[in-house]
């Protein structure tokens, strides 16, 4: 499993924090490289935008630095480039379930499917919200980069 991609509806909050913190504990497990790592929306509002400002500081909060990503689209051949493809909520999977091509649907995963302690399945969108939706949302996506890392490090000791 060499390339992950983050996706939630305008990718501009949750898969670029996402994209991020996984990046971050990556670099840190010693998975980067060769683990590569991306985001995308199901959305098109939002192409060519930096990372929402609150999102931005959030995740700066944390040691993270988001602010150089550009939201995108998700693309029918990101099926075929990424391994696996991980989306912030169920509708996101619903998404991303339609535009996949046959036999590619396996690849497309809930990102808190790797923190069971969570408590929870999907990461809530914080744009709507303030500042502690954006807390909370790092906090859950912290918790799945870390999973997340944990399963890549046991596929590849398999």
């Amino acid at each position: 499993m060499n390339r992950i991609l983050f996706v939630c509806l305008g990718n501009i909050c949750r898969s670029p924090m996402a994209e991020g913190v996984f990046h971050h504990v990556a670099m840190n497990r010693g998975l980067i490289p060769p683990v590569e790592v991306d985001s995308a929306g199901t959305g098109s509002w939002h192409i060519g935008d930096p990372p929402d400002s609150r999102a931005q500081h959030a995740a700066a909060t944390r040691g993270v630095d988001i602010s150089a990503q550009q939201a995108r689209q998700i693309h029918v051949r990101d099926f075929e480039v990424f391994d696996l493809i991980v989306a912030m909520d169920r509708s996101n999977v619903e998404n991303l379930q339609s535009l996949a091509p046959q036999g590619l649907h396996g690849k497309i995963r809930l990102f808190l499917e790797f923190a069971p302690v969570a408590g929870a399945l999907e990461v809530p969108d914080p744009y709507y919200g303030g500042e502690a939706g954006f807390d909370h949302a790092l906090d859950l996506i912290e918790a799945a980069a870390h999973g997340l890392a944990e399963y890549i490090e046991a596929e590849v000791r398999s």
